[in-house]
């Protein structure tokens, strides 16, 4: 398949999500000429504030967190080279959900409470306008189990079957059908290097050392995919320090408000659940291309 001709939707619940998991091969998609889309589910309002100034904008404060986020998205998308970006339905249509039991999973328009029906339509008509060969998502458990993760993958698998039915709400557009959707996932032996790296590195981090215990730690041989995108090292970390309300950078490595130091990975790494898997490579024999295949 020509590169010009190549078309990748990428599905998140928050802002910085996609940076963070999906950056270096964003980056690397756009400079080789293909089309990369994102589409994110909320602003991601309930998210902790790691800017001391900017501690107002929380939820229980002010709540213009996600106004704020919107900027910061923006930045991080200039950083990667993505011009097509958008929000689920409409900006702020559906909001951050909180964790499990929080206040915020009352709230009307919580993302984990949205009308199914109502969402989906919302990404079917995102499908059948982009056209994208290869969709990336999350698992069924959202990842490490934030309920909005968890109703992006619900959205999107649900969302990749209606778009290709032609008797689904034909007024969304033509239908469309993907040829390969993948998770997003990162390998118990990448994490366990990178937490050996940031032990090494005499930083002073005292969290977690063994990566099984991590509950995104996805076992080696269920990855399918592994993409190269060292050469867009810079600019993945430029679009996670974008991020600035939600990340802390430092050099090589960041963390989360839940403190646990993580590697910036330039190498990515993918399950295919839905189409045909292409060619690999390697000591495992992945795939070293979303498109592989196609």
């Amino acid at each position: 398949m020509p590169l010009a001709d190549r078309r990748l939707l990428l599905v998140h619940a928050h802002p910085d999500d996609e940076s963070i998991n999906n950056g270096a091969t964003m980056a690397r998609y756009v400079a080789e000429g293909a089309h990369v889309a994102l589409l994110t589910c909320t602003l991601g309002e309930e998210g902790e504030i790691l800017v001391p100034e900017l501690a107002g904008l929380a939820a229980d404060q002010a709540d213009q967190l996600g106004g704020y986020r919107i900027a910061e998205l923006a930045a991080a998308m200039a950083a990667l080279g993505v011009t097509d970006h958008r929000f689920l339905g409409h900006t702020g249509r559906w909001r951050d959900s909180g964790m499990i039991g929080t206040p915020a999973n009352g709230h009307p328009r919580a993302f984990w409470n949205a009308d199914l029906d109502e969402a989906v339509d919302a990404a079917v008509a995102v499908l059948r306008e982009v056209r994208p060969q290869v969709v990336v998502g999350y698992d069924e458990h959202g990842g490490y189990g934030h309920p909005d993760h968890i109703q992006a993958h619900r959205v999107t698998m649900r969302a990749v079957d209606a778009a290709a039915d032609p008797a689904h709400r034909p007024e969304l557009g033509a239908p469309h059908t993907v040829a390969k959707v993948y998770w997003t996932c990162v390998p118990v032996s990448v994490l366990q290097q990178g937490l050996d790296a940031l032990a090494a590195a005499d930083t002073g981090y005292d969290g977690v050392t063994d990566a099984r215990e991590i509950p995104f730690a996805a076992e080696d041989a269920d990855v399918t995919c592994e993409i190269d995108g060292a050469a867009h090292r810079a600019a993945k970390a430029a679009a996670m320090a974008a991020h600035a309300t939600q990340l802390t950078m430092d050099g090589e490595f960041y963390a989360l408000s839940n403190n646990l130091g993580q590697e910036v990975l330039t190498t990515e790494h993918y399950r295919l659940v839905r189409g045909e898997r292409g060619p690999g490579a390697g000591e495992h024999g992945w795939e070293t291309d979303l498109f592989a295949g196609l």
